[in-house]
């Protein structure tokens, strides 16, 4: 089977690629929401993230990716209890899923054959500790939608029908994608969102070139492709690796809690999850340039993908929300 796209070979969406290994950092962060143009690489570089991101260890037999054989749920019957690596799941939840595909039900086939009342796990299960990926987030259905805000607020799924009354951890970054022309998000799903990223089809004739060369080379020489950019993926899952165990030493100066706050109250962000995703996404990028503490530099590299998707319209301002965030920077920081 052919590999995925290597992470590293994505030519340019240099932010669409920052926003991911942010939250392969600090998965806290919430997710990601990539919107823009068709055939900009949207899904491709959440496939790409699969491989890229170190393996985690589970027991194997364990139906949510437990990381010990206590954590394992009460319902779940493991018949592998050794421990064992698999890499990070990405897993897809279509449009037009269920709501029994994605949160489970009642395991029809035990029941009807043995009698047994026992429960068969969903997609949300299988996402646990990984990622959870949506193609077309904003056709998502509304029921849907509102079953994943409950989920992603309390990282529990609990399920209680059919006689059943289950619950185990479902905690995942959320990445969704789409094209703004086919619908808008709605905005409790989209305040979830951690960090939001625009995508826009290269305008540079090189650009475009090196994108047809890379992809020619990745269908016609499989092999030599993937060893040259298979190495420069395992640095960035090294670099990952050193950010993640630098994150808690990261120190945070008061200052930076000043910018953070400054920089949302001149946007008019409501609630105060702008300045905390800000303030997160500081830390993560700062983690991952091996600075020893968050800089306005780092808050700078961040507050677009942080604000951008939280600002509220503003019918006398023509510019878009990137560059209302750009102006709020200059204005704040200087």
């Amino acid at each position: 089977m052919t590999q995925p796209f290597p992470f590293s070979a994505i030519v340019g969406q240099h932010d669409m690629k920052r926003a991911m290994i942010l939250t392969a950092i600090d998965p806290g962060l919430g997710g990601v929401l990539v919107f823009g143009d068709r055939g900009t690489g949207k899904s491709t570089a959440v496939r790409a993230l699969a491989a890229l991101l170190p393996p985690i260890r589970q027991v194997a037999g364990c139906p949510v990716n437990s990381e010990r054989l206590e954590d394992c749920p009460d319902w779940a019957t493991i018949a592998d209890q050794t421990l064992t690596e698999r890499p990070t799941p990405v897993v897809d939840l279509p449009l037009g899923v269920t709501e029994d595909r994605v949160t489970g039900a009642l395991d029809i086939e035990r029941a009807l054959t043995r009698g047994e009342k026992a429960f068969e796990p969903g997609l949300l299960a299988r996402a646990n500790r990984g990622y959870l990926y949506v193609d077309e987030v904003n056709l998502l259905e509304d029921h849907i939608v509102d079953l994943l805000l409950d989920v992603a607020q309390s990282g529990v799924n609990i399920v209680e029908r059919e006689g059943l009354s289950v619950r185990h951890p479902a905690r995942f970054v959320l990445v969704g994608s789409g094209n703004p022309e086919e619908g808008e998000l709605r905005p409790q799903l989209l305040d979830r969102f951690g960090l939001s990223v625009e995508v826009r089809s290269p305008t540079e004739i090189e650009e475009r070139v090196e994108v047809i060369r890379r992809r020619s080379a990745f269908e016609t020489d499989n092999r030599a492709f993937m060893e040259h950019w298979g190495a420069e993926d395992a640095r960035e899952r090294a670099a990952i690796l050193a950010a993640r165990d630098a994150l808690p030493r990261t120190e945070t100066p008061e200052a930076v809690l000043t910018d953070c706050a400054r920089l949302s109250i001149a946007l008019g962000t409501d609630g105060l999850r702008g300045e905390l995703t800000l303030l997160r996404a500081a830390r993560a990028m700062a983690a991952y340039e091996g600075a020893g503490q968050i800089t306005p530099d780092h808050l700078r590299a961040v507050a677009p993908l942080a604000l951008s998707h939280r600002l509220r319209r503003d019918p006398l301002d023509e510019a878009g929300s990137g560059a209302r965030v750009t102006r709020a920077v200059t204005e704040v920081l200087g």
